[in-house]
């Protein structure tokens, strides 16, 4: 997927309970390989692009894209567009299928329970700085885009929980505004939102980022089980009403 993943992994016991851990570790990472054959955008041969190119049919595609593009609709819908994970064909006027702003989440969550349903007591996966938690203590430093290196906040987590954070200050600009087409124009460096899962936390970080500001922060505070915290642009910060809760 292009970025790094790191594993860690507590209370996997030993004996038997070890080498359950040790295979549903394997496991992940096996999934998150397949993840990236079947989704990338990149690759030529992945049923993403093959879909793009028309040399696929949808229905012909693993239940994967499906269980995908399912996902990718509700999130659309529940952010009224600011999500979407479609983008117009240049060639023909079309529009193709592009879940990236959603599959990573949706990837290290399911990867996650792989671990913890084997029995590991606690499970920390990051992927790419978007992390899914079990158990803990965690504590999860949420960067600031503005000092390399430095740390806007830290998020301590005790239980099953999902921190995801969109913006440019990692990748450049890659967020569009799904109205225009165009890099949004808002007052934020980056958002970073928290709730159970990271499949859903993904998708809420994207859209809020393009959505930008006053709107951004009015829908995170509206949506249930999740909260929000942005960087802005000239350094100042805001949060949602519940964020406190899980600051250290």
């Amino acid at each position: 997927m292009g970025t790094v993943f790191s594993f860690d992994v507590r209370g996997a016991g030993s004996g038997a309970g070890a080498a359950r851990t040790r295979a549903a570790l394997d496991a992940a990472v096996c999934w998150l390989h397949r993840v990236d054959e079947v989704f990338s955008t990149f690759l030529p041969d992945s049923q993403i692009s093959r879909l793009a190119r028309d040399e696929l049919a949808l229905s012909r595609c693993d239940p994967d894209v499906w269980e995908v593009l399912r996902l990718c609709e509700d999130a659309e819908r529940l952010s009224d567009g600011w999500f979407s994970a479609r983008y117009d064909m240049e060639n023909d006027g079309g529009s193709a299928f592009d879940p990236t702003g959603l599959v990573k989440g949706w990837a290290v969550e399911r990867a996650a329970r792989m671990l913890v349903s084997a029995g590991a007591e606690s499970v920390c996966l990051n992927g790419g700085g978007d992390i899914q938690l079990h158990g803990g203590p965690w504590r999860i430093g949420i960067s600031d885009p503005h000092h390399p290196g430095g740390l806007a906040a830290i998020v301590q987590a005790h239980d099953e929980l999902a921190v995801a954070t969109s913006g440019p200050a990692e990748r450049g600009c890659h967020i569009l505004d799904p109205n225009t087409g165009e890099p949004p124009v808002t007052d934020l460096a980056s958002v970073t939102v928290v709730c159970p899962g990271l499949t859903d936390a993904d998708a809420w970080a994207t859209a809020a980022y393009a959505m930008g500001g006053d709107r951004a922060r009015a829908w995170l505070e509206q949506l249930p089980d999740a909260e929000g915290f942005a960087v802005t642009s000239d350094g100042g910060t805001w949060q949602t009403s519940g964020f406190g809760r899980y600051t250290a």
